[in-house]
């Protein structure tokens, strides 16, 4: 099949091995997959993958022990647990200290023609939901897990750090709150879609506010949870979103000193993104900035780590 598959550096192939479906999966065919900034930082060495990355996508199940999912058009989750440890039995699979995740972890992804993923897992999507919209259910699943976090009021200040995909996605879902929200970035064309939804944004380079009850990371920089820690309010929470691949050390003593809560925040809620989506609330097309062959998947890659892109999709149907 054809797929992208990193090795040494990522390549494309068209001899890949068509995944094994097991007992208990479903045997997926791809149809859309999303670039997502964690699949960037995989390239850099970040969770020391090899093999097929990606893990946001729509496909079509071709084959299943339920015959009824044959042909249903779905997407999935993406930690695959052991099923018999503690945290799997209380259901935190999530957690799972032998698990897989796909694209990520111990597990070929969504960059190919094909995947396979435990039927647990697959969520299907209503005729009402597009294929492009259908594609962004795992990253905004990831954006409502904040709420199923952390309670946030109409009263609570709260800034997001970061105007990229997910900084987009995730300040639309905390708008709903009716909170004190602004979105900081550093890229005028990207805010202006956040400000169509009615949200407030700001340039990072006339940020001055200080004293938010939340501030979330969104900015896929090492740099976002020092800034965040300079403009929460003392007992105030952070919420880290972002995922690097380098290491770097952080002054952990305003922590201590404002007694910060830091909370790490990262796969959430697949019915209620889909809810949100069916609904209307959230708009995702405007994120769409690109769309490529899977045998132009390096090109997409590439597009994608560029700064002023957004989602970039790579479509196997064309």
């Amino acid at each position: 099949m054809r797929a992208l598959v990193l090795e040494e550096k990522l390549i494309y192939r068209n001899d890949y091995p068509l995944p094994l479906r097991k007992k208990g999966e479903a045997l997926i065919r791809v149809k859309i997959a999303g670039i997502c900034n964690t699949d960037i930082e995989i390239l850099k060495g970040y969770m020391n993958f090899k093999g097929i990355p990606g893990h946001e996508f729509v496909g079509i199940v071709e084959d299943a022990d339920q015959s009824d999912l044959i042909g249903k058009r779905v997407v999935g989750e993406i930690n695959i647990g052991c099923g018999v440890c503690d945290y799997c039995k209380s259901g935190l699979k999530i957690h799972c200290k032998d698990r897989k995740v796909l694209g990520i972890f111990d597990k070929d992804g969504a960059f190919a023609e094909y995947l396979t993923l435990p039927v647990e897992n697959i969520h299907i999507i209503p005729e009402s939901i597009t294929d492009d919209e259908a594609v962004f259910v795992e990253p905004l699943a990831a954006s409502f897990e904040i709420l199923e976090q952390i309670n946030i009021g109409s009263s609570q200040k709260v800034c997001i750090l970061g105007d990229g995909k997910l900084g987009l996605l995730v300040a639309q879902v905390i708008s709903i709150t009716g909170c004190d929200l602004i979105l900081v970035g550093h890229h005028d064309q990207k805010l202006s879609i956040a400000k169509k939804s009615g949200i407030e944004t700001c340039l990072a380079s006339n940020f001055r506010e200080r004293e938010f009850d939340i501030v979330i990371d969104c900015t896929g920089s090492r740099s976002g949870i020092q800034t965040a820690l300079d403009i929460v309010k003392p007992r105030g929470i952070i919420v880290l979103k972002t995922t690097v691949a380098e290491k770097d050390a952080v002054d952990m003593n305003k922590v201590v000193i404002n007694e910060i809560t830091i909370i790490g925040s990262r796969c959430g809620p697949f019915d209620r993104a889909i809810k949100a989506i069916e609904s209307g609330k959230i708009d995702l097309l405007p994120l769409i900035t690109a769309r490529f062959r899977i045998e132009q998947g390096i090109e997409a890659i590439n597009h994608a780590s560029k700064k002023e892109a957004l989602k970039v999709l790579i479509d196997m149907d064309n």
